[in-house]
């Protein structure tokens, strides 16, 4: 009898010997949560066209956002190809993410620019809305982090900087957000429900 209480209490103590001594380092995220989470401020923006469109309208769909100015420098193309590699290398959950660039100047795009962010969600917003909204870690700007915003519309997590050729810190960014896609797969669908 005691071997079998022996048997049946083996997987416990071994979870919390490794969990209290060990600290397995593997769940740790690469990315900052938001604390409290910041929802998509009541603020109309403009696609490249002219057309209004509500910044709330964007929930039901994660989005992964990066903000820059029109002229869009190293820093700003280096996010924007950061993005679209994130969310095409999500494979078949790429269609509930969306890749958001936020532009909060009125300098017009280079064409080049404009065909390589075709499959995007291009927004110009006043800057001044957004540093109220958007939560630049202590030393960075807005332009430096990408920000993760749920479907329910709250920002919730901001990525550091990743340098051009970081591959690793592309590699923890992209198992944060397979983590969240993972996570909330019972309650998350995508493209967002008709209104």
């Amino acid at each position: 009898m005691l071997l079998v209480l022996a048997v049946c209490a083996a997987p416990v103590m071994a979870s919390y010997f490794t969990y209290y001594v060990v600290r397995p380092e593997g769940g740790r995220s690469h990315g900052e949560l938001i604390e409290p989470q910041r929802p998509l401020p009541a603020v109309t923006a403009a696609t490249l066209h002219g057309k209004p469109v509500p910044l709330p309208s964007l929930k039901d769909q994660w989005l992964l956002v990066s903000v820059g100015g029109g002229a869009c420098d190293a820093i700003c193309e280096n996010n924007l190809y950061l993005q679209r590699q994130l969310r095409e290398s999500l494979g078949k959950d790429k269609d509930r993410i969306d890749w958001v660039w936020l532009i909060n100047d009125s300098a017009p795009l280079r064409p080049e620019l404009q065909s390589a962010v075709a499959q995007a969600t291009v927004l110009r917003v006043d800057a001044a809305q957004l540093t109220q909204w958007l939560a630049p870690s202590s030393g960075n700007s807005l332009h430096d982090h990408l920000y993760l915003v749920d479907p329910m519309g709250n920002l919730m997590m901001r990525f550091s900087p990743v340098e051009a050729g970081d591959a690793e810190s592309a590699r923890n960014v992209k198992r944060d957000l397979e983590r969240l896609l993972r996570a909330s797969a019972s309650w998350d669908t995508a493209g967002r429900p008709p209104r």
